[in-house]
């Protein structure tokens, strides 16, 4: 589960960059989306909102975080252009690892940390 202060706007940048879709929502009672569940390809994650009484927050925007996520797609270069055209930063350029996976890695605009990857059962 993913904490942001922006909810909708981190649903926007996963769908714009990853191209997730949107398998459930729930709104706050000020009517912002609170909660969300997503899927890009058979990876499901969530998105939630920073709310008072938890201690969850969006992350630190330097490119730190104890949690990185590690997305595995057919195009990693592809998904790391879109993901900077939605907003994203890169922090490692897309390339081919010693272990045979093609690797890039990106700080979403919420500041979480993503690998953007092709395994190497893949490569063409």
């Amino acid at each position: 589960m993913l904490t942001c202060a922006d909810t909708e706007a981190e649903i926007a940048f996963c769908k714009q960059a990853f191209g997730a879709a949107v398998l459930s929502e729930r709104l706050w009672t000020d009517g912002r989306i609170i909660h969300a569940t997503l899927a890009v390809g058979q990876a499901i994650f969530m998105i939630h909102g920073e709310i008072s009484h938890l201690a969850s927050h969006e992350p630190r925007h330097d490119g730190s975080s104890s949690v990185v996520l590690y997305l595995y797609l057919s195009d990693p270069d592809k998904t790391i252009e879109d993901a900077v055209k939605a907003g994203a930063n890169v922090l490692l350029p897309a390339k081919d690892e010693p272990w045979g996976d093609r690797v890039g890695r990106i700080m979403d605009p919420a500041g979480h940390v993503w690998n953007i990857a092709r395994s190497a059962a893949e490569k063409h």
